[in-house]
């Protein structure tokens, strides 16, 4: 087979089945190879760095992803994405079709080029973000692609390959590589035996789980490992859901001093600290809060680990996490649980973000993907309890704005049949808005909540100016502007809590994809955010918590919400 076919058929392998991106004169042939597959599905996206973002939200669900971009204009305007993916451990490929390599090798002045030829300059900007790059050649295409397909497998971070038009065309061995690779068994016992060993000297021992245990696909063998252990669990904020919120271990997410005091405390005064796959930045540990020595307590990552300071190299999670579970010796230990979830908030006149977040406790279900926008959206939802299997998604470590809309999009091209619900910003929304077309194309189905702050209001908060026009931006009806796109979509714009409740209520009964404006003050943000952005702690409530009864509006729909439905279907308002 050829260059291009056999690259898609080795992805495909990988499990990945649809490519972003967009056409270009010098990628058709690695697209035709994507069409000509009867495995694999070629996906046009709105531009190259929707693509990018797209692919990376379907990575998250599937495990890989993978775009198609052109030479020079489209990679770099995809960089940003591989960029972000680069930052998180999210496996993405960026494969790009390039001029025929002899006009290359010549420096014939072509387009997508600089005036004074650079053939190679893409390839080294792009050795900054990627784990592994590659240009393709008559001598090395075979050999180049198997290599960085091992790194990608292996490390599970973005790989770049560039294929001159030419070469996509050329015939390679299509031999079988194995990509997998297998731990140090050394290495493995060693570490094994220190970490039981320290386990076992522990009083106070503790797990902290976080997101990179997604990523290196090891959270089967974490929960085993949770369990056998009976060591109390938390996790950081990019780590949500990947633990059980019923598990009677479970001590709740880690919310420094906004939240959670129960795992705070015990993070704070453990003796043997077992982090699993953290990424103690200043988001995810909501501001460096505690006593994070990498000399004095274990890390496991997803292809070494650290004990009291030394790295071992080439040992995988998933057999650090086997090996443990098999070994140790359980004990049983006493601690004290913060009641998990998010507060009460009661209905005002005018909708507030603290409400909004209060209703969505209750509207979340069982296996639910959430796609949380950047900014001040993912403060309202961190101090939520998650239920059972649901999968949530944040960049919190490379916040770029506007990566959730089409990361949810790519995400629901990975799991079809998952309840998406994406919570985004307007400010964030206006970046990336024209993939929810891709949505209603697709028939995707998610609820998207686009709360309308009128403007950057996490910079007002930074900045200290509230009122400085950089943070304005242009003002849109963003329910009527869901209504451009053609496909099957219900919206509407809500202002107050009641209208608010009923929405989400609709969505239960709705087929479709359902988009709710929530529109709230320019200087409305959530409680989390005030204390953490602003300096502020907030004191703990009283907690009145009521549980929500299922709503089930498909067979006796109450008069009230068939009105909110009918309104809300006309065309114009």
């Amino acid at each position: 087979m050829n260059t291009a076919e056999y690259l898609i058929k080795k992805l495909e392998e990988l499990g990945i089945n649809d490519f972003f991106g967009l056409p270009g004169d010098y990628n058709f042939e690695i697209i035709n190879a994507v069409q000509e597959n009867e495995n694999t599905k070629w996906i046009n996206c709105t531009n190259e760095l929707n693509a990018g973002y797209a692919a990376d939200g379907y990575a998250r669900e599937k495990g890989y992803g993978a775009m198609i971009t052109t030479y020079g204009v489209g990679e770099l305007s995809a960089m940003n994405s591989v960029a972000g993916s680069y930052a998180e451990n999210v496996p993405v490929i960026n494969i790009v079709g390039a001029p025929n390599s002899k006009l290359l090798e010549e420096k014939k002045l072509i387009h997508h080029q600089f005036s004074n030829p650079e053939p190679y300059a893409f390839i080294e900007a792009f050795n900054s973000v990627t784990q592994a790059a590659a240009f393709l050649t008559r001598d090395n295409a075979k050999i180049e692609i198997d290599r960085v397909l091992k790194t990608f497998v292996k490390e599970k971070k973005p790989v770049y390959i560039c294929i001159p038009q030419d070469i996509a065309q050329l015939e390679i061995s299509d031999k079988d590589v194995d990509y997998g690779w297998l731990s140090d068994r050394g290495a493995l016992k060693t570490v094994t035996e220190k970490i039981s060993e320290k386990i076992k000297n522990s009083e106070r021992p503790i797990i902290l789980a976080d997101v990179l245990t997604r990523r290196f696909n090891a959270v089967r063998e974490l929960k085993t490992f949770v369990e056998k252990s009976e060591i109390p669990v938390t996790n950081f904020v990019m780590g949500m859901g990947i633990i059980d919120s019923n598990y009677k271990n479970y001590l709740g997410t880690y919310l420094a001093d906004y939240g959670n005091p129960s795992a705070k405390k015990y993070l704070e005064t453990t003796d043997c600290l077992i982090a699993v796959g953290s990424v103690y930045s200043d988001v995810n540990s909501l501001g460096f809060k505690l006593p994070y020595n990498i000399n004095s307590h274990v890390a496991i990552y997803g292809t070494y680990t650290y004990v009291d300071g030394v790295k071992y190299e080439n040992v995988k999670m998933s057999d650090v996490l086997r090996e443990i579970s098999e070994t140790i010796e359980q004990k049983s230990y006493d601690f004290e649980k913060s009641e998990l979830g998010c507060d009460e908030v009661e209905a005002g006149e005018e909708l507030t973000s603290d409400y909004i977040y209060s209703q969505l406790q209750g509207f979340l279900k069982e296996d639910d993907i959430i796609f949380s926008e950047i900014g001040l959206v993912p403060y309202g939802i961190f101090g939520l309890k998650l239920p059972k299997s649901v999968s949530f998604n944040v960049q919190a470590l490379w916040c770029s704005i506007g990566w959730a809309t089409p990361a949810a999009f790519g995400a629901g091209m990975a799991k079809p049949n998952s309840r998406i619900v994406l919570v985004t910003g307007d400010g964030a929304h206006q970046i990336s808005a024209l993939e929810v077309g891709n949505m209603l194309k697709y028939g995707l189905k998610p609820v998207i909540i686009v709360i309308n702050n009128n403007g950057y209001t996490i910079e007002r908060m930074l900045s200290g100016k509230f009122d400085n026009e950089f943070n304005d931006i242009v003002n849109i009806n963003y329910s009527k502007l869901a209504r451009i796109f053609d496909g099957d979509i219900w919206s509407t714009r809500v202002n107050t809590a009641e209208d608010f409740e009923k929405a989400l209520r609709v969505t239960a009964i709705m087929k479709k994809l359902c988009y709710i404006e929530a529109c709230v003050d320019k200087s409305d943000s959530p409680a989390m955010a005030r204390a953490f952005l602003c300096g502020n702690k907030i004191e703990q409530p009283k907690r009145k918590v009521k549980q929500k009864k299922e709503v089930k509006l498909s067979k006796n729909i109450d008069a009230k919400y068939s009105t909110i439905v009918h309104e809300s279907l006309q065309i114009e308002e």
